[in-house]
Formats: structure tokens, C-alpha cells, sequence
């Protein structure tokens, strides 16, 4: 009973119009849902993903209009990675960044592997990492239907960083608790601070890592626009996700039991310091209610929100984005 890998990572945007146009016109993924957040129906929740909206290449926004920035610390997920094929890859993304005016760094390693980071509008922070023809969790399909080279698209997610003022009681929770293996380490790229911890799962990757960055120095993280919500990881079936809810359940963690999503079911925890986990099924995927073909291209609700579209649509502001 092993979990996957990362399934998706959710952020919060102030404004989805300009988020949709950074994540499919720059950055080349395709909205795989249009639909809203089922805890707050009067929100849109937006999904980008690969060609398939495949588990392990979504990156998802809560869009809140008018919502503060986030002010940086800890407890938090700090960066979010996305994979491309190839150091050539990065090349081509950075002198689009620069023609596009997009902030970005310089080509650098982390984990041994080539990155590059950027930030979108709202300073979320995002990094590039290349696959290389490593091996581990595969890679997502290409979304074609953009200006990007089928070789340079983005691919899936890569690891996540998490920040936190003390690293062992959140690495407890990776490897005692969710199954996760130490990985090896390497420098801090933000000067003279312990070096970064990795952590992975599944057939490891990185589509399957966790990055632990200790940081004594920061506050605690203010969330706000551009700031990570939570970051999910991939249970395959039902079956599977049972046997987590009764672990989970047994060492008494605190969580929220089983949540019905309709595209996945669900589970939701924080481990020590604060951050939020969500255990997600592979199955059954967002083809349940939409055609690939045609996936993304209006408001899509689960069937147990579909009695009230016309009062939700009704709360919801126009959002003009396909």
C-alpha cells in the first residue's frame, strides 16, 4: 500500500481571467475542469493539466476575487514544479520568460537535476525541472493544442518544497506514517541554512518527491494570492483509499474523513507543522462527466451540485476565458 505520487497541487488566484491566460497561453497546459469549489459554491476552481487531465499533472486555483497576498514563511508549500522534457527544454522556456516578460532565474541545480524558476502574476512561486530521461513515476501527454513545441511542453508536476521552521516532525509523517524514503539532500540555494531534505514515494521521481527546506529564520506563512492551499498525492482505487482511511483513522490523526469530489475521493490532514495533505484517488478521473474531446470548455458540477446549477450560476461572477 504505497502512494503514487503527487496528484495535484491547489493554489489560491485573485483573479481567474489572468490566471487562465498565464497557465494555457504562457505556460501552454490545457483547462482540464471549469467548475467551482464544493466547499464554497460561489467560487470557481480551476484545473489545468495535460492532453488527459492524468492524476500527477494538475495544478489547480481557488479563485477569490480581491484576495490579499501572501506574505512568505513557514508551514508552508513554498514552490511548485513542473516537468519538461529536457535541459534544451529549459533553454526554450527561458527565452520565452524573457521575450514574454515573465520573472524568472537563471538555469540551476536542485537534487541533481536541471530547474529553472519563474513566478506568474501573482508571485506564485514555480519551478521548471527536467526529466532528462530519468526514470520513475511517467510523465503526463502533451497538450498540442497550443504554441508550444510538442518537446518543451509541460508535462506533469514535479516536486513540491515544503518550508518549515523544524524538519522531523514532518518527515515523520512522510516516511512513518505515508510510506515516503529518504532520497539524499542538497544545499540550500537561499544561502548558509540546513540543506534540503528529499523524501520520495511510488517509483520515486520527480513526479513522486517531496522537498523538506528548513527555514528557523522565517514566520509563519500568511496565505494568500499565489500562495499553495494544499498539495494531494495519488492513491490508485477505492480499494486502496479505504485501507488509508483506516490507517489514518487508527494512529488517530486528526482528518476529515472521506470526501466525495465526484473526480476523485478524497482526504484531508495536517501533519505537524500545519501544512495540508490530501489523499487523492486516481479514479475516476474528469472523462466522468465530460468527453476529452470537449473537457474544460464549460461549467462542469458533480451530479450532487447539478439540481443547483442554476442557483450557483446564478452566485457566480461572469468568467469569460474559453
Amino acid at each position: 500500500m504505497n502512494l503514487l505520487g503527487l496528484h495535484h497541487v491547489s493554489i489560491l488566484t485573485g483573479k481567474a481571467e489572468k490566471n487562465y491566460q498565464f497557465f494555457t497561453d504562457i505556460l501552454g497546459m490545457r483547462l482540464v475542469k471549469k467548475t467551482v469549489n464544493q466547499d464554497n459554491t460561489s467560487s470557481y476552481h480551476l484545473f489545468y493539466g495535460d492532453a488527459k487531465g492524468n492524476p500527477g499533472t494538475e495544478i489547480t486555483f481557488f479563485d477569490i476575487p480581491n484576495l490579499g497576498r501572501t506574505y512568505e514563511g513557514v508551514s508552508s508549500i513554498s514552490s511548485t514544479s513542473l516537468r519538461v522534457a529536457t535541459t534544451e527544454s529549459l533553454r526554450f522556456w527561458k527565452e520565452r520568460f524573457q521575450t514574454l516578460q515573465v520573472k524568472h532565474g537563471e538555469i540551476e541545480k536542485r537534487a541533481g537535476r536541471d530547474t529553472l524558476h519563474f513566478e506568474d502574476h501573482e508571485g506564485t512561486k514555480l519551478i521548471l525541472v527536467a526529466d532528462n530521461g530519468e526514470n520513475g513515476v511517467a510523465a503526463g501527454v502533451p497538450w498540442e493544442k497550443s504554441d508550444i513545441p510538442k518537446e518543451h511542453a509541460i508535462i506533469g508536476l514535479g516536486p513540491v518544497t515544503l518550508t518549515v521552521k523544524s524538519a522531523p516532525p514532518t518527515t515523520s509523517i512522510l516516511k512513518n506514517i505515508m510510506g515516503f524514503r529518504y532520497a539524499g539532500s542538497y544545499p540550500s540555494l537561499k544561502g548558509d541554512f540546513p540543506d534540503v531534505e528529499v523524501y520520495a514515494t511510488g517509483e520515486g521521481g520527480p513526479g513522486a518527491e517531496v522537498h523538506i527546506e528548513t527555514r528557523p529564520d522565517l514566520p509563519q506563512e500568511k496565505l494568500g494570492r499565489g500562495g499553495v492551499h494544499h498539495v494531494a498525492f495519488r492513491i490508485p482505487n477505492q480499494e486502496e483509499f479505504n485501507l488509508w482511511v483506516q490507517r489514518i483513522r487508527e494512529i488517530r490523526l486528526p482528518n476529515s474523513g472521506e470526501v466525495e469530489r465526484y473526480y476523485f475521493k478524497a482526504l484531508y490532514f495536517r501533519e505537524p507543522n500545519g501544512i495540508l495533505f490530501e489523499l487523492s484517488t486516481d479514479t475516476p478521473g474528469f472523462t466522468a462527466d465530460e468527453p476529452l474531446e470537449t473537457m474544460g470548455e464549460r461549467l462542469a458540477l458533480p451530479p450532487f451540485l447539478e439540481p443547483k446549477r442554476k442557483e450557483i450560476e446564478a452566485s457566480l461572477r461572469p468568467l469569460e476565458i474559453n
